[in-house]
């Protein structure tokens, strides 16, 4: 398991979670640290053992886990907004995709082996503010400064809807199914049906939201200026447990690093956060209904973090890609395209 964070100082942290059979024994291991941009890292994304960087300088820095380096760039015509790897189920440790955001409101598409350009098309009429790739690969929604949202089709590299919302959404998300998606606004949670965009319901915050990382079982992380680590349940509308006060200061990053099983129960449900102050905390999120809140492991940067992310491949091995059936994925969002 690997988290990867970025900071206003330029610097990228690498981290490797180290575990034992005893869960509280969990450590967070330096893979590696060094000023990789040139201004602000905006944001990151980790796919297996692939990780990848966006800042204000305009690139995009790629990174080896495996070998704890930096492999390559990307470079764009303005800042890089959101990031997003793709992996198809049948290859989970290494990303086919990367779909990249920028501040004049274009999506760049990639393929991941090796980083090549397949298409850039202008989406939203100012910055991105949030990506969200879909679980069949095939499409991708996002928001922007312009406040609207869109739906992006992947396979053809084009935009397929937009629309206009009552107020800029900071941040869209996928649920794990696909089949619904969350919209941040200030401190308000829309939840829609993906099918047709319909609003089930809102949770209200009573604070700013700053993350979020959808969990299992239709629960939704939150956090930010309330300095909270929130669990909604998204199919009741209410609020499942809280980590009150998980940061001294708010919250700038969510990953979920390992979701309850029925066939493995090993592993505790695991959640890493990253505030501004700089540092990174893992839980067992298990023990906040039973009032046991403290994080099983920490790390602190000394830095300003703005972003957040991780995978929770335990190997950081590339597979052969030779094994992957590119006809394995379903066509789970075509509801939504029409």
């Amino acid at each position: 398991m690997s988290l990867v964070a970025g900071s206003y100082e330029r610097f990228i942290w690498g981290y490797k979670l180290k575990s034992r059979k005893n869960p509280d024994t969990l450590t967070l291991s330096p893979l590696f640290s060094f000023p990789s941009h040139l201004s602000t890292i905006k944001t990151v994304a980790v796919a297996g053992s692939v990780a990848v960087s966006g800042g204000n300088d305009d690139t995009i820095k790629i990174y080896d886990l495996s070998s704890s380096a930096e492999i390559g760039s990307l470079y764009h015509t303005s800042s890089i907004t959101s990031l997003a790897l793709y992996s198809p189920p049948a290859l989970s440790s290494f990303p086919r995709n990367l779909i990249a955001a920028d501040a004049e409101g274009s999506l760049s598409i990639y393929d991941a082996d090796p980083f090549v350009l397949l298409k850039s098309v202008k989406i939203h009429k100012k910055s991105v503010n949030s990506i969200s790739v879909h679980p069949s690969g095939k499409l991708a929604l996002t928001v922007g400064h312009d406040d609207c949202l869109a739906m992006v089709n992947l396979i053809r590299g084009r935009r397929s809807f937009y629309c206009k919302l009552s107020k800029e959404a900071s941040i869209v998300q996928f649920d794990g199914t696909g089949e619904r998606f969350f919209m941040v606004v200030d401190e308000k949670i829309g939840v829609h049906e993906s099918e047709d965009a319909k609003l089930i319901f809102e949770l209200d915050n009573k604070k700013r939201i700053l993350c979020a990382a959808p969990g299992n079982n239709g629960i939704l992380f939150t956090g930010g200026e309330d300095k909270n680590l929130t669990a909604w349940d998204t199919v009741s509308g209410k609020v499942a447990y809280t980590i009150e006060d998980a940061h001294p200061a708010r919250l700038k990053g969510i990953v979920v690093l390992s979701k309850n099983s029925d066939n493995s129960g090993e592993d505790p449900y695991l959640v890493a956060s990253a505030s501004s102050d700089g540092v990174i905390r893992v839980w067992d999120v298990r023990m906040a209904g039973k009032g046991k809140t403290n994080p099983l492991t920490e790390a602190n940067t000394k830095s300003r973090l703005t972003c957040l992310a991780g995978s929770s491949i335990k190997s950081l091995k590339r597979p052969r890609l030779e094994t992957l059936n590119a006809d394995e994925d379903t066509d789970a969002a075509a509801a939504l395209v029409s």
